[in-house]
This record gives C-alpha cells, structure tokens and sequence, in this order.
C-alpha cells in the first residue's frame, strides 16, 4: 500500500495560546470549519473527530480547531510551546502516516452547508464578503469567521469567531478595525458587526 507523503509545518497565531499546525493536502472541504472546545464535543454525533478526541489526550491541549488545510491547536497557559510542540508535531505526523480518520464519515455529510435560497440580497452579500475578503485572512491566522445573522432593522451582522480567535486578545480589534470596515463598506446596510459567543 502507498502511503502519501506527510508534510507538517507551523505557523504563530496572533493568538499566543493558539498554534496553527498546516499539512500539505486538504483535511476539510472548502467553506468547513470544525471547533471542538472540550474532547465530549470532539465526539458528538454529526460532529465527531477522532482526530481532535486524540489529540485531547495531550493534557496541554485546550481546544482543537480543524479547517482547509490546518489544525489550529490552543494549549492552557501553564506550559509554554516550545516544551510540547515538537510531540504535538510528531503526533499529528504520525497520525495521518497510519491513514487514521480526520472525522467520522456522517460529519462531513451532515455539515456541508448549501446556499439557502430564502437569504436576502442584502444577507447573500454579507456571505459572499465573507467569504472572499474575510476567511482567507482569517484562515492564515488559524482561524475561522462563519455568518451567524443580519438583523435588518439594527444592521446588526453577528458573526461566530473559531480557531485561533476564539478567545485571542487580538480579535475585538480585528472584528472592528477590519471586518467591520470592510463590511460597512461593500454593504451599505450594514451598520456594525458584532461576535456571538466570543
């Protein structure tokens, strides 16, 4: 049997606790995001990751997020990096060399996210902003932003923050100085962009 070629690399966060782990293939189809905050989430029904339940087990390990290409792990702030990441690293290595599952099969089948017809034009919009000026940034940093709602009445957008930016210091800066600008901008109806559950 062939075994592909596994390559690891890492990259900071703007997030001190976050580090992003990025592999040379795809471990997510484009548009997903997967963020687990405890190892109970990593194996719920319709959202199951034996890889992020695995890597739990490292007891540095706070939360695991899994998008595009990249695993964004945060660790607790009693341990500094460089004492865990060369294991983390080699894990991760390991991991996808033994061919074991990213998600469960059902996860992926039950997440994939289709263009919901009923959205405004003004929604629509917000989507595609999103998607286009927003994610990658956000991505290279680790992360990931999914539109949660538009409120037409405030022009309140709220967003939910995963990965790297759950939690990172920098983040409230980076919703208001950047996306919230780019938002207003491309979307006039759009007043202020807020994050859920940060």
């Amino acid at each position: 049997m062939l075994t592909r070629p596994v390559f690891v690399y890492t990259e900071l966060s703007p997030n001190p606790n976050s580090m992003k782990f990025v592999l040379n293939f795809e471990l997510v189809p484009d548009g997903l995001s997967f963020d687990y905050p405890s190892q109970q989430a990593a194996m719920e029904e319709g959202s199951a990751s034996p890889l992020a339940s695995d890597l739990f087990q490292f007891p540095h390990v706070k939360r695991v997020f899994i998008a595009s290409n990249f695993i964004t792990i945060t660790k607790d702030d009693a341990i500094a990096w460089e004492e865990v990441l060369r294991d983390t690293k080699q894990f991760i290595k390991i991991y996808f060399e033994e061919n074991h599952p990213v998600f469960e099969e059902t996860t992926i089948e039950k997440n994939t996210v289709i263009v919901d017809s009923r959205d405004s034009d003004t929604v629509q919009k917000i989507k595609a902003a999103l998607d286009q000026y927003v994610r990658p940034a956000v991505e290279s940093d680790g992360g990931a932003i999914n539109f949660h709602s538009f409120n037409e009445d405030s022009g309140v957008v709220k967003v939910l923050l995963q990965g790297s930016c759950s939690g990172c210091p920098s983040s409230t800066l980076t919703l208001k100085a950047g996306i919230e600008n780019l938002l207003t901008r491309m979307v006039p109806d759009v007043k202020q962009v807020v994050a859920e559950g940060v």
